[in-house]
């Protein structure tokens, strides 16, 4: 049987820290959700079939992607383990994601070193400016994986590389991953893989973990602003985008960038800029949004300002909420 490029997409993360009952992979990115990116850049380098690994109450429309159910959340390991049946059929590398990253990684290169190495397991690494919040990667010249250290003090920071959150295993990986208890594949599998095939390659491109209404709001204006490299980007001219079915009065100012979603109402008076509305959106007259992301369907009341907030679908912002 021919090898193949499988891809898993872990996708069964709540989202604590956006104070949201929407998991985090769910939220919409102009309009797109976050875990259908990820599942876009797997298959654009060539990963078939497209697992993603979700909780029971968000299992289901995932651009066409396979669905693996992870029952309970026990961590990384039982997430990509929780694949492990529909892979039964695959013969070749399993590519990991997860779902709530947007990025633009060079996985190309990531793919080309795995085979090069013969690696049991190569991780993406990725340099960021404070790395005292994640864990940092040692590794050789060559790119064999020496040594994670965790949340490191100020005085321990030697490296500016941390753990991208993109790997790939060979297909044996997943099955060395322990069944009914929790495992951390960042914490348990790679280390037990140190000396056995572990490396990791420093990859460039865009990265960010949308784990918080900031990175959230910062994402989003990356893709308007051309930061990072999407469909939905290239498409866009930096201007304004207006949806189809969407109604903008004469007297309403759009300052871009700005995306407006197909069948909303914008009325006279009212000032949207550097924002994005969803679909179905309702802005009233004299309102003004500066910096701010509408999900489907918000009703904005005449008179209502808003700045660098983060509406959920359907609510209503009456009139009296002030600018933040």
């Amino acid at each position: 049987m021919t090898p193949q490029l499988a891809a898993v997409v872990m996708a069964a993360g709540l989202a604590t820290r956006m104070k949201s009952a929407t998991p985090k992979h769910l939220h919409p990115l102009l309009g797109r959700r976050v875990v259908d990116w990820v599942i876009g850049a797997a298959r654009e380098v060539g990963a078939d079939p497209v697992v993603v690994v979700a909780s029971p109450d968000t299992a289901s429309g995932f651009d066409g992607a396979h669905v693996a159910i992870q029952q309970h959340p026990l961590g990384t390991g039982d997430a990509v383990r929780s694949a492990r049946d529909t892979l039964s059929g695959v013969v070749g590398d399993v590519l990991v994601l997860n779902g709530d990253v947007l990025c633009d990684l060079d996985l190309t290169s990531l793919i080309a070193q795995h085979d090069r190495t013969g690696a049991q397991a190569t991780i993406a690494l990725y340099p960021v400016s404070d790395p005292t919040g994640y864990g940092l990667v040692h590794r050789r010249d060559d790119g064999e994986i020496t040594e994670f250290l965790e949340k490191p003090g100020p005085e321990q920071i030697d490296t500016d590389e941390i753990n991208a959150g993109a790997y790939l295993l060979e297909r044996s990986v997943l099955d060395r991953i322990p069944r009914d208890r929790a495992v951390s594949i960042e914490r348990e599998v790679f280390p037990h893989l140190i000396g056995q095939g572990l490396y990791g390659i420093r990859v460039g491109g865009y990265w960010i973990d949308i784990g918080t209404p900031d990175r959230f709001l910062e994402a989003n204006w990356d893709i308007l602003e051309g930061r990072v490299e999407t469909v939905v980007g290239a498409a866009f001219d930096g201007t304004t985008m207006v949806g189809e079915g969407s109604e903008v009065d004469p007297e309403a100012k759009l300052k871009p960038p700005c995306v407006v979603g197909r069948d909303c109402e914008v009325a006279g008076g009212a000032m949207i800029e550097r924002s994005v509305l969803l679909d179905g959106c309702t802005v009233g007259e004299g309102a003004r949004l500066v910096s701010s992301i509408l999900g489907g369907g918000v009703m904005v009341e005449a008179g209502a300002e808003l700045d660098g907030a983060v509406i959920g679908e359907r609510e209503r912002v009456p009139a009296e909420v002030p600018a933040e």
